[in-house]
């Protein structure tokens, strides 16, 4: 059977894959780590009870976790004192180079709210997945994140830009094919006139020489 040691070795070297343990009752588990200075720990969490109903380990409103960090180089010096739910993560960074002793206590939550402290009695399989690195090197991450979303918005910004102007251009030429066809129907009803025009000055001049043409005749 694996020792606290001997898995968290494992959850370095495979960071991805989260390891389990069982607890019995109010058991604490600690592990020892040696960190350089500036590094920066995050864990994720997860305990389940055993329920004698379904036979199977079950996520429990009513049990919770209390975790804690010390600097065993600086006389146990306590960092972190995280009271949470049965699933949760905790961090920290560590200020000096040294030993540090993570440990994990399964506690009851009662109904009501509050701490009881006391330990959950049974069996608790707690799983613990830890990612350990420098905070440089994780803000460096970080800034590349932010980097290639700022580098989407401008995208989409530009994208926006052109959609705008291709609106616009579309836009003006409307107005312009607007114009274009208000400009051809006032010539229409312009020529339409003037061939009106032409054609009554055409009658009347007709009926004028065909006046003169009869009376000439002496037909009237």
């Amino acid at each position: 059977m694996w020792t606290p040691s001997i898995l968290l070795t494992a959850a370095l070297v495979i960071p991805s894959q989260a390891l389990h343990f069982y607890i019995d009752g109010a058991v604490q588990k600690c592990f020892f780590e040696e960190l350089p200075k500036d590094t920066l720990v995050v864990g994720h969490y997860h305990a389940e009870a055993w329920d004698d109903q379904t036979k199977s380990y079950q996520t429990k409103s009513d049990v919770g976790v209390f975790v804690t960090v010390e600097e065993v180089f600086d006389n146990n010096h306590r960092i972190v004192a995280q009271r949470g739910s049965s699933q949760g993560r905790f961090t920290f960074s560590a200020a000096d180079s040294g030993q540090h002793r993570i440990c994990v206590t399964p506690q009851n939550v009662p109904s009501g709210g509050g701490w009881l402290g006391s330990g959950v009695h049974g069996t608790v399989k707690f799983t613990l997945d830890m990612a350990i690195g420098e905070t440089s090197k994780i803000e460096s991450t970080d800034k590349d994140k932010v980097q290639t979303l700022v580098q989407k918005v401008q995208d989409l910004n530009s994208r926006l830009q052109d959609v705008r102007r291709e609106q616009i251009f579309q836009r003006e030429r409307e107005a312009e094919f607007r114009d274009q066809s208000e400009s051809t129907n006032a010539r229409v009803v312009r020529w339409t006139l003037i061939q009106l025009a032409v054609l009554g000055v055409t009658c009347v001049w007709q009926l004028s020489h065909l006046r003169a043409f009869f009376i000439k005749q002496k037909l009237t």
